[in-house]
């Protein structure tokens, strides 16, 4: 089976969210040996072992580790591009986006048994360790920092919320289909929503992107099959209207 398509029938608990992001960054190399990168981050995991009791003795040893010994930070200086979105860029580089950055961060807490899940803001993520009784936060991007909950801005909705790993590696992978877009590298964008609905085939606003995205390369059976997968996953009337008129504007 496809790696990614693998990814896709995982059941969300059972994602491991370092690999997951090497499948993902391997996708655009034909022939990408993850051993390196594995060892590299299990090595990692274990000059952690140690025991460390309280979540934010957890955060301080983390950030400590990744940022102050091994140098990880965020690439201010070329924030848009591509490879800061690429697991194994980051690895090789120690530069990234912030979910990129966090990735690392929480598969890292996880392989020491640790509580750890990505904490998604408006334009930003953060690294959650512990449970939401001691949560600790770490800002990955800005050199391992901790940041104070209480600094955090009133949560709307789900502006802030936790994300899941399903979630996670939606949002790596949708930071680099947005950026695609807006180059106007619409053929990019389309390999990546096609990814993307490997990883998450249940999300129907996926299928929809990637339909439109085939519909402007000229392929109308591909976005009526993307169209059809849609409508597999959803039950919603109004999305069920939007899908018709869809499916009669390939038809013009």
């Amino acid at each position: 089976m496809d790696p990614l398509a693998a990814i896709g029938c995982q059941d969300d608990a059972d994602i491991r969210l370092d690999l997951a992001a090497l499948e993902l960054a391997a996708a655009d190399r034909v022939r990408a040996d993850l051993a390196a990168p594995i060892a590299y981050i299990e090595s990692l995991a274990g000059r952690l072992e140690a025991p460390i009791s309280g979540s934010a003795a957890r955060a301080e040893a983390l950030a400590g580790l990744l940022a102050r010994e091994e140098h990880f930070t965020g690439d201010a200086e070329a924030y848009d591009a591509p490879r800061n979105a690429d697991l194994l860029h980051v690895l090789e580089r120690r530069r990234g986006l912030p979910i990129a950055l966090a990735i690392l961060y929480v598969a890292l807490a996880r392989r020491v048994g640790w509580q750890a899940r990505v904490l998604g803001m408006p334009g930003h993520v953060l690294v959650a360790v512990g449970g939401e009784a001691d949560m600790a936060l770490i800002d990955a991007f800005h050199h391992g920092r901790i940041v104070d909950a209480a600094t955090l801005p009133p949560a709307s909705g789900r502006e802030i919320a936790l994300l899941d790993n399903r979630e996670t590696l939606v949002r790596l992978l949708a930071n680099q289909a947005t950026r695609a877009r807006q180059a106007g590298d619409d053929a990019r964008a389309l390999t990546l929503y096609r990814r993307l609905t490997l990883i998450a085939p249940t999300l129907p606003a996926l299928w929809w992107e990637r339909a439109r995205l085939e519909r402007l390369a000229g392929d109308k059976e591909a976005a009526r099959r993307s169209l059809a997968a849609m409508r597999e996953t959803t039950h919603d009337p109004e999305l069920e209207t939007r899908i018709r008129a869809a499916y009669e504007a390939l038809a013009r």
